[in-house]
């Protein structure tokens, strides 16, 4: 079964499904499909971060460049918000690591906002200045 994994994951996938739905457990790759799960959160987790990111990256744009607010980073950040509602939606466990995901969110788009806007580092705060309500608040930008 391990063979079928590492050679064609679709089919080990489809092989892995039909044996749990026959209740075939002991026929089942049950260490590659506890992998493949833990994986998948694993995902949704990335997921949420970069989302926050890419908000948080306009939060700093909106906030740090106001003479180039325009439209398009207006809609990004509603776009942003609502995929952020949507992660949370479908997996409201993550609520409770909000803090440390935005934290991590913030890390990346400080990088991004000194390299897309050309400001030092020091021009923007060193910690998110916004809690996740407050970037998630409509009336932020």
């Amino acid at each position: 079964m391990s063979d079928l994994y590492d050679r064609d994951f679709y089919a080990w996938a489809n092989q892995q499904a039909a044996l749990l739905r026959a209740g075939a457990l002991s026929a089942a790759d049950i260490a590659h499909i506890a992998e493949e799960i833990e994986s998948m959160g694993r995902s949704e987790k990335r997921e949420l971060i970069n989302r926050l990111a890419v908000l948080l990256l306009h939060l700093l744009k909106w906030e740090h460049q106001p003479a180039r607010r325009g439209r398009s980073w207006l809609l990004s950040i509603r776009e942003q918000r609502r995929e952020v509602a949507e992660v949370l939606g479908d997996n409201p466990s993550l609520r409770s690591r909000l803090p440390e995901l935005l934290a991590d969110a913030y890390s990346k788009a400080l990088l991004a906002a000194q390299r897309e806007t050309g400001l030092p580092e020091h021009a923007f705060p060193a910690e998110c200045p916004w809690t996740c309500e407050q970037a998630m608040q409509e009336e932020t930008a």
